[in-house]
């Protein structure tokens, strides 16, 4: 039984599930890995140094699959602003259809994409920011509760709420993210009204994640309680897995007065690189969201798919249906 939604039938997949763009991680090979699954996959076009590597990048996906994938744009206030315009015309040159933006004040970039006939997901964390962005033209809303990796916004609404109210309110399809990571997730997210899930942390325990193995095998460690909430008294919220970094950075801004430039030198993203390309998990801060409380292995990308979609079928066809069974007898 296929999972055909409004999700997989927008973008040609097989099956309802994207590994949206992470910094130091959204790159060819895993990208093409999950295009090769079946699911929906994105390079991150600011871990590329510049818009020409981005080209060259998104010229290795295409080396590895002809399935559909996409590029994500994140526009977030930074230490050295990026060339945000430059990064957007590399993408559009390039040929890519498929685009998922995040962050601040996206418009120039949703109107230049849309011009250029790309498809936009907008990843929002909250229903007030997807209906602007709906307003904005987009295709679909990614959005993200607070149990995510990343930034889950200052309103605190985890995704059993904030999915539902989302669906109500939106006349495009959304997908869900924040906290997925395995069938029983999927069958939830479509049942409280998305059209499939986004899946982040859950990726970056996989073969074909090219981070150090310190990282994996520390997210394997880790439980639901083990991240970190970063930049809340800057109104700047970030989940972070926790270590000695995330612990000193919490405990620096909580002080009476402290400011960025407090913590400046700890979160410096050239240390969350170092974290991720050469394992020293005392080096800097590294994304995970709640979801690795759920992740007991590091499976190739396909097989996790393909495992994600089997449990989603299972649940679907034996638990559900057993339910209405019961009910039937009950009522005879």
């Amino acid at each position: 039984m296929a999972l055909s939604t409004a999700f997989t039938r927008m973008f040609g997949i097989e099956h309802p599930i994207a590994m949206g763009g992470m910094q130091w991680v959204g790159r060819a090979p895993l990208v093409a890995a999950v295009a090769n699954a079946g699911a929906l996959g994105f390079l991150t076009a600011l871990t590329q140094p510049s818009p020409e590597e981005l080209v060259r990048e998104i010229g290795r996906v295409r080396d590895r699959t002809d399935k559909p994938f996409g590029v994500n744009l994140t526009i977030l206030p930074t230490m050295r602003p990026p060339p945000y315009a430059e990064y957007r015309r590399a993408i559009i040159e390039s040929g890519v259809t498929i685009v998922e933006t995040a962050g601040h004040r996206p418009q120039e970039h949703v109107e230049d994409f849309k011009r250029a006939g790309v498809r936009v997901i907008h990843k929002c964390t909250a229903v007030r920011h997807a209906l602007a962005a709906e307003r904005m033209g987009v295709d679909v809303i990614s959005i993200d509760g607070f149990e995510c990796a990343g930034h889950p916004g200052e309103d605190d609404v985890p995704g059993l709420i904030l999915i539902p109210a989302a669906a109500d309110r939106l006349k495009i399809p959304i997908i869900a993210s924040g906290g997925f990571a395995d069938g029983r997730g999927l069958v939830a997210a479509l049942a409280l009204g998305a059209e499939g899930i986004n899946m982040g942390t859950r990726f970056l325990a996989t073969r074909e994640c090219a981070i150090h193995d310190n990282v994996k095998q520390k997210i394997l460690a880790s439980d639901e309680r083990d991240t970190s909430l970063i930049f809340r008294n800057l109104r700047n919220t970030a989940r972070v897995g926790k270590n000695v970094v995330s612990d000193a950075v919490v405990e620096i801004l909580s002080r009476p007065e402290a400011q960025f430039e407090d913590v400046a030198h700890l979160v410096a993203g050239q240390k969350g690189k170092a974290v991720m390309e050469d394992g020293d998990l005392s080096a800097g801060l590294y994304w995970a969201g709640q979801a690795q409380g759920l992740i007991h292995d590091i499976p190739a990308v396909g097989d996790l798919v393909s495992r994600i979609v089997r449990e989603a079928q299972d649940i679907l066809r034996g638990r559900l249906d057993r339910l209405f069974a019961d009910a039937t007898e009950v009522a005879v």
